[in-house]
């Protein structure tokens, strides 16, 4: 990071996180679990057999940096279309299925990389075995995903009402009902709308089985609200170690899910893609409008997939020492100009009409020696 201290984040203590032991699965050529990286999921929202509409919207998230991505398949049509979707899709594609097993049976056959069922939705046992062979023979994954607001109806009696106990007993449930066919290629979930059941049920699941965890927040609500419960309560549990894929689920566009989910890793040390801006809340000290300048600089970075940190202070209080930890940082100044920092070191000056464009034409440039390094 030519001498600046962004790298140190690794390698304080205070920083680590010792993630939980899990075994390793693959969706597709993902890997999921283990010591693999912590993959980032959305779900389309167009009609599945509009195959056109949600191929189009699989490449937005993909360009957002989706690694795996949901399609529902309720209906023969949306199964029929799959197979179009498949091929055209660079990332891993999981079928949602609910209740019919035909219709996990064709989204294999049509190539899925994952299956997300509910097992005991799906049928007796002989239709739970048809759907697992249908998987082994495609090399399908399957994701168990139990949710509170589904739980089954003798669980909500032993119960009294959804709970951490009842999700968990669900999930180890639909577990044992895929290993009984000698099935291990699974990762769970156990969703809730509450953070803390959901915290609850997962740190419980994570003591429970050693499959891969996908977690998640469901109808976690509108873009502002649903970021911070989902923040809150995957926050909380990353930190402790739990979970190997996520999912941000958002009452909006779903490039917003990947990019929440993308920052929320990047927060946390445990993702590297893309421009992370430190930028202060702007004050009467500022030497130039920070707000406005952290927003264009969000939007015309958002394309660089390389890690590169930037720090954008408004005044001296803060800002030299924000840039020795950033590969490249401004600090605002006086007399409509700034100090320009390149490795945590002060390297010249800008005027502050022209840093937005300066700014961009560095971090590209950086970004372009990167990938280069990568490539050789």
């Amino acid at each position: 990071m030519d001498g600046a201290a962004g790298d140190l984040h690794h390698i304080r203590p205070w920083r680590r996180i010792e993630r939980r032991k899990s075994r390793k699965i693959r969706v597709g050529g993902v890997e999921v679990g283990g010591d693999a990286p912590i993959t980032i999921q959305s779900m389309t929202n167009t009609p599945t057999p509009d195959a056109k509409a949600t191929i189009d919207q699989i490449r937005s998230l993909e360009q957002a940096g989706a690694d795996i991505i949901r399609v529902s398949c309720p209906d023969e049509d949306s199964t029929a279309a799959l197979g179009e979707i498949v091929r055209a899709a660079k990332t891993p594609i999981v079928a949602d299925i609910h209740f019919h097993y035909k219709r996990a049976i064709e989204a294999a056959i049509a190539g899925a990389a994952c299956l997300r069922i509910n097992p005991g939705n799906i049928g007796n046992a002989q239709r739970v075995k048809e759907v697992v062979q249908a998987a082994k023979d495609h090399g399908c994954a399957m994701r168990i995903g139990v949710n509170a607001g589904s739980l089954e109806q003798h669980l909500l009696e032993k119960y009294g009402e959804p709970c951490p106990q009842a999700m968990v007993e669900s999930a180890l449930y639909h577990a044992a009902l895929l290993e009984e066919h000698d099935f291990r290629e699974y990762k769970i979930s156990v969703k809730a709308s509450d953070v803390f059941l959901t915290a609850a049920a997962y740190h419980a699941l994570a003591e429970a089985t050693d499959a891969p965890l996908h977690l998640g927040v469901t109808e976690a609500g509108a873009l502002r609200m649903g970021t911070i419960k989902s923040s809150v309560a995957m926050g909380s549990l990353l930190w402790a170690g739990i979970g190997d894929t996520i999912r941000v689920s958002l009452a909006a566009d779903p490039v917003e899910e990947i990019k929440v989910g993308n920052d929320l890793l990047k927060s946390m040390g445990l993702r590297h893609r893309g421009v992370t801006i430190i930028a202060c809340p702007s004050c009467a000290r500022q030497g130039y409008d920070v707000i406005s300048t952290v927003d264009a600089l969000e939007k015309r970075l958002a394309h660089i997939p390389e890690p590169i940190t930037l720090s954008i202070i408004g005044c001296v209080v803060n800002g030299p020492g924000e840039a020795l930890m950033t590969d490249l940082g401004f600090t605002g100044g006086g007399k409509g100009a700034g100090m320009m920092y390149v490795g945590g070191r002060a390297d010249h000056k800008v005027d502050n009409a022209d840093m937005i464009d300066h700014i961009v034409d560095l971090v590209e440039a950086r970004a372009r020696a990167l990938r280069s390094n990568q490539e050789g």
